[in-house]
């Protein structure tokens, strides 16, 4: 299984961490820095997971709306999990709608990461909901089901 760069550390021509199978620059990078937006709930999953392995939390905060938690807690809190766990894999196990024409989709994935000296495996059913519920608008992660 491949493993994530870590924290703070992203090199261009490396395999991305989403394991797609293409190098980072052409895979979750350009989402990373704005040049690009996810066309599918499944590549909007794919670049959060990376943003976790990279420690990208701009973009995590920008593709996920959370009007209940303080901006500069947020950050702090998505910070230290960045430093905290390491991103080892994900597969993808079923993907529901969000594609293109979509305005909602799920995608279910297994994410394995070690933390405390422990490897771990989180599942999940992620909901996807484009922005503003427009086809021309980038998707958001909206909640685990």
């Amino acid at each position: 299984m491949a493993s994530a760069a870590g924290f703070g550390s992203s090199k261009s021509s490396e395999p991305c961490p989403c394991l797609s199978g293409m190098n980072y620059e052409s895979c979750c990078e350009p989402l990373h820095r704005g040049r690009q937006w996810a066309i599918t709930a499944e590549q909007l999953m794919r670049s959060r997971y990376s943003a976790f392995a990279l420690a990208e939390v701009d973009y995590l905060i920008a593709t996920h709306p959370d009007s209940l938690t303080p901006l500069l807690l947020r950050r702090k809190e998505l910070r230290k999990n960045c430093r905290e766990v390491r991103w080892l894999g994900l597969k993808i196990k079923a993907v529901e709608a969000g594609g293109v024409e979509d305005l909602e989709g799920t995608v279910t994935f297994e994410a394995t990461f070690g933390a405390g000296g422990q490897r771990n495996v989180m599942t999940e059913t992620s909901l996807f909901q484009r922005r503003d519920g427009s086809l021309k608008k980038n998707w958001l992660y909206i909640k685990p089901l």
